[in-house]
Order: structure tokens, then C-alpha cells, then sequence
């Protein structure tokens, strides 16, 4: 199953969520992060295309500032997804692989729609908020408003998400409600495997 949602929508929490209900989570975006840790091939080619001035003070990326450099040209955003997207590829299907037989398995990626993959998967689930609640969410995560635009606008719309969706999950509301509709939806797959 697919998981994808903008960022600030909590798609996350309904990764969480779906943990709770016995999923087993593949986080793309933990992945990401793996690929290009301090003395990957990941990590010296993304340093090799960007400069040093994108590692910290800690000898790791500095993902904010690599951030605000790709989420402001698209161009460059290219050139970090060539570098990242093939070697995140090769560890999901190791995960993936690596599954228990019969379990249910959700790739959470933000990006399902932007890199084509939606049809990979027999389930999409979709989360969706309001710019304003996204955009509140991540400001309470110290993202300033202006890269948090930036980086709604680089994603796929949420029309482009409904068209690929086999459901989608609203979340502006409270975490109740959050919970009921990850609720029906988990009933939805466990009568698709059983099925």
C-alpha cells in the first residue's frame, strides 16, 4: 500500500496510526535520510554536486539549509533527486523484501505522485489538510512560512493525489476523528487481503 500526503497534511500520524493496527512501515523519507548519512556514496555525491557549504558543523548534511537551496529552483531540486531516488529505491526493496509474508506492508512516500509510483501499488491512501492547517503545523515545527510555501508548491496538488487515490483521509480535525477514519480505512484493506 501507498501512503502519500503534502507535507504538514499528518501523513505520519496516519503512518502511525496504521502501526498501531499491525502495518509494517516503510518511511521513505527515514530512508532519504539513511542514503545520505556522513560516509555514503549518497553523501559524498550530494556534497560533491552542492559544495561543503551544505554540511554542518556535526560533518552531516545541513538539511535545512540543502533545503532552502532545492526547494527555491527546480533545477537543483532534479539534480538532488537524481542523486537520492535510486538509492532510496534500492533499500525500500530491500525492506519490502524483507517483510513478513502475508503482513501488510505501507510505503509512507510524500513524493507517490511526483515520481510516478502510484501505480506500484494495489492500495493508495491519501492525507490531505488545509494550506492554512499545514501551514501551522509547520511553523510549530520552526519551518519558516516562506520555505513552507516553497516546499507546498514543489508537491504535487491535491487533485494530482485524489487521481491516484483509492481513498483519502481529510485531516483538519481533531485527533479522534483522525483515528475513526484510519479506522475505516484499515478495515477497507484488511477486506481487500482477505479477499
Amino acid at each position: 500500500m501507498g501512503l502519500t500526503g503534502g507535507v504538514g497534511s499528518g501523513k505520519s500520524t496516519v503512518a502511525r496510526l496504521l502501526a498501531e493496527r499491525g502495518a509494517v512501515i516503510i518511511d521513505a523519507d527515514a530512508i532519504a535520510r539513511e542514503v545520505v548519512e556522513p560516509g555514503t556514496p549518497g553523501f559524498r555525491a550530494v556534497v560533491a554536486t552542492f559544495g561543503s557549504g551544505v554540511v554542518g558543523p556535526d560533518g552531516a548534511l545541513d538539511r535545512p539549509r540543502l533545503a532552502a537551496i532545492v526547494f527555491a529552483d527546480e533545477a537543483k531540486r532534479s539534480q538532488l533527486n537524481a542523486i537520492v531516488h535510486p538509492l532510496v529505491g534500492e533499500r525500500t526493496a530491500q525492506l519490502m523484501a524483507a517483510a513478513p509474508e502475508g503482513a501488510v506492508v505501507v510505503y509512507d512516500v510524500p513524493l507517490l505522485v511526483e515520481s510516478e509510483l502510484a501505480g506500484g501499488f494495489d492500495f493508495v491512501l491519501v492525507v490531505e489538510a488545509a494550506v492554512p492547517t499545514r501551514l501551522a503545523r509547520l511553523a510549530g515545527r520552526g519551518m519558516p512560512e516562506a520555505d513552507a510555501r516553497n516546499r507546498i508548491a514543489a508537491q504535487a496538488t491535491d487533485e494530482q493525489r485524489r487521481a491516484v487515490a483509492d481513498a483519502v483521509i481529510g485531516n483538519d480535525g481533531s485527533p479522534d476523528e483522525l483515528r475513526a477514519r484510519v479506522d475505516e480505512v484499515w478495515a477497507r484493506i484488511q477486506e481487500r487481503a482477505q479477499g
